[in-house]
């Protein structure tokens, strides 16, 4: 996979054109035996090969370039697109009213000249770890294709858009994990930014409280600039943080229960390549974790918001039955949440996010594995509703912690060459986002280089 700085490059040095790679990606999407048929639920071929050759005509005549110019871009299914309807994975809104405008972070896309390649496929109203998806279908994890095996969600369709070539970078949604997790089982990096960061003016709701919008790509500086265009900021000059003397805690309750055993070998070589880096890793004890689940024992700010938004449709038997009936179970946890039960559920999660981020401010950077397993295989989830579920919390169990928490997180690929996919976060406290992306830079860096020389 080649990153948005190496294809910028080539385009300035004419080694590449836009339509060339737009081309590319549009032929990868059509292939009848790759995934792009699961990958995508919309493809904008004559916009997308439009705008590529629109940017090639401005490069050639001279004009200075936006960051993304020329770039194939692919957006989750649950952003609004002007003209379109917004059908966030699911067939039940197959009859609402199209969008009359873009979603913010397309329209900032488009003018930073991203050549949007078309739209991705994702869990439904992304309330899934995992992936499935009974409507669209579900696009396989590059790893293992043989056996098929799951890409994580919600941001399915996105993850394996980037890593099988069908678009340079996707941006998606995180509301508890759903960027990191497909990112570790595809061999990506996944950014979820603090939530406020980014406007989600236009996506599609599912919990308004820990919902986050952010990138997904091949590198931390992919994901860096999408994260500045999308923000509305200028893109930062990041230099790498410095690995001698960085603090580092290793996590080391609630996060790695029941972790397996490719996944602990993975994660504890990258601790060591640290250390050896002259980093100060530490371990730390963060029992408060565990109260997490107990604050969301009847399902949660995510089951109580999610009910806010579908009680409309899920209280009529002919539209739930429209729903992957996985998801509208979900959905209806939150159906007995009183609201003096959704304010206790806020003050709880204000009171640990205290306690948390007490322990958090004292390093640079917290680090755990980002899933506990490898992508578990795809048909035995399809067939089994409780394995889906206990798998399903599994995944999300270690990624949620950051939403819960309010903070900022990355996804690694931290896996030896050939291995399963393995992610490491590296995660930071509420609007740390630049100190954790320069982080991440330098830690990549070193991580890549210990798997080229082993």
């Amino acid at each position: 996979m080649e990153s948005i700085m190496d294809l910028t490059r080539a385009l300035s040095k004419g080694r590449v054109t836009s339509e060339e790679l737009t081309e590319a990606a549009l032929s990868r999407i059509a292939a009848p035996d790759g995934e792009g048929s699961r990958a995508f639920t919309k493809v904008y071929r004559d916009g997308a090969l439009a705008s590529a050759k629109a940017s090639d005509l401005l490069r050639a005549s001279g004009v200075q370039m936006p960051p993304l110019s020329g770039l194939p871009i692919s957006i989750k299914d649950l952003f609004d697109v002007a003209g379109e309807v917004t059908f966030a994975g699911s067939i039940v809104r197959r009859n609402q009213p199209p969008a009359t405008e873009d979603a913010v972070v397309v329209s900032r896309l488009r003018q930073a000249g991203a050549v949007i390649v078309g739209k991705t496929g994702m869990s439904e109203f992304a309330f899934s770890g995992l992936g499935l998806n009974p409507h669209t279908g579900t696009p396989r994890s590059p790893w293992d294709r043989g056996t098929g095996r799951i890409p994580g969600g919600s941001t399915s369709g996105g993850a394996v858009s980037v890593a099988d070539g069908m678009a340079v970078a996707t941006v998606g949604t995180d509301t508890g994990g759903s960027l990191r997790i497909p990112a570790a089982f595809c061999g990506l990096v996944g950014f979820k930014p603090t939530a406020s960061r980014i406007p989600k003016t236009g996506a599609f709701p599912l919990s308004q409280s820990l919902d986050s919008v952010g990138p997904m790509g091949p590198t931390v500086r992919c994901c860096a600039i999408l994260d500045a265009v999308m923000a509305g900021v200028d893109i930062p000059m990041l230099d790498a943080f410095a690995l001698k003397g960085l603090r580092v805690g290793v996590v080391q309750d609630y996060v790695v229960d029941g972790v397996d055993t490719e996944v602990a070998r993975s994660i504890e070589s990258a601790v060591s390549v640290l250390a050896a880096a002259g980093a100060h890793v530490i371990e730390v004890r963060m029992p408060q974790l565990a109260r997490i689940p107990e604050i969301n024992r009847q399902g949660g700010l995510i089951a109580a918001e999610a009910y806010a938004i579908h009680q409309h449709n899920i209280d009529s038997p002919e539209r739930a039955a429209s729903y992957d009936q996985r998801i509208v179970a979900r959905i209806r946890r939150g159906q007995d949440i009183s609201a003096a039960g959704y304010i206790g559920i806020m003050q709880e999660r204000a009171a640990l996010n205290r306690e948390l981020d007490g322990i958090a401010n004292d390093f640079d950077v917290l680090l755990m594995p980002t899933v506990a397993v490898v992508p578990p295989a795809l048909a035995p989830l399809e067939a089994d509703d409780a394995l889906f579920l206990a798998t399903n919390g599994l995944v999300l169990r270690n990624t949620t912690v950051i939403n819960f928490m309010d903070g900022c997180a990355l996804s690694l690929p931290c896996h030896a060459e050939g291995d399963a996919p393995v992610g490491l976060m590296l995660a930071a406290t509420n609007g740390n986002d630049h100190k954790l992306l320069r982080i991440g830079m330098a830690v990549e860096t070193l991580l890549n280089r210990h798997r080229s020389a082993s």
